[in-house]
């Protein structure tokens, strides 16, 4: 293999938790007013059935649009300039984005140690590494975490809107790293944490897909495509690495 390619959040850095916690304080807020208005009951979002069935590992406004498909509301889409108290796909997407940053701005980035172990092995064997993330934050995070020049490239939820990629699970994002890396599908591996990157990988043809399983979910990554599933990339490293 010639190169890796990593998902952020729930694979490098510990921030999973927090777009978990921040989809269901803007779903919930916004569920409750619609079942207040239409005197329905309130249905909560689940940030473990929810979150990964509909949102992990997707494009902000597509697990927004998801979501609430799967509740049966239709809502217009907008735009990406939509005001966050807007009730359109995008401004639900922003209005979860607002309360992402503004707990990044508060709060420590966590990294996963076996994980940054694993990249700092990887990078002294001169491995091409790049991060795929749907996260726009992205950028902010890997600053915060201190790990952006790990990697050459990155390509993450502000690439993918400018470049008009669709998200996972579709796999272009991660084809698109691995052409800006210039290396072949066939010859990279796609580590990820969520069911629909793990499809995103399989679908691409990409040589090995490996699955990241912190929450008992590996027999889901691996009904998704996931070639080995691990609970941590430190158990990637050679014996004499670990500790």
């Amino acid at each position: 293999m010639e190169a890796v390619l990593f998902d952020l959040d729930g694979v490098l850095t510990a921030t999973a938790k927090i777009h978990a916690i921040c989809w269901k304080r803007m779903f919930d807020a916004y569920l409750k007013r619609r079942a207040a208005l239409h005197n329905e009951s309130f249905s909560p979002f689940d940030t473990e059935t929810d979150y990964k069935a509909y949102v992990d590992g997707k494009l902000r406004y597509d697990g927004v649009a998801s979501f609430l498909q799967s509740r049966g509301i239709e809502l217009p889409h907008g735009t990406p300039d939509d005001d966050p108290d807007q009730e359109t796909v995008c401004g639900l997407g922003n209005r979860k984005d607002r309360m992402v940053g503004e707990i990044l701005a508060s709060e420590t980035v966590e990294v996963f140690e076996g994980s940054i172990r694993l990249v700092h092995w990887l990078k002294r064997r001169s491995m091409r590494m790049a991060v795929v993330s749907a996260s726009k934050n992205c950028g902010a995070v890997l600053a915060a975490a201190g790990i952006t020049d790990l990697f050459e490239v990155r390509v993450d939820g502000v690439v993918a809107e400018r470049m008009n990629l669709p998200g996972k699970p579709a796999p272009d994002t991660f084809l698109h790293a691995a052409g800006m890396l210039k290396v072949a599908p066939e010859r990279a591996v796609v580590v990820e944490d969520a069911m629909a990157g793990v499809e995103a990988g399989r679908s691409g043809g990409f040589g090995l897909v490996v699955g990241v399983a912190r929450h008992g979910n590996a027999d889901a990554l691996r009904a998704s495509g996931a070639d080995l599933v691990v609970s941590d990339l430190g158990e990637l490293l050679p014996e004499s690495e670990q500790f």
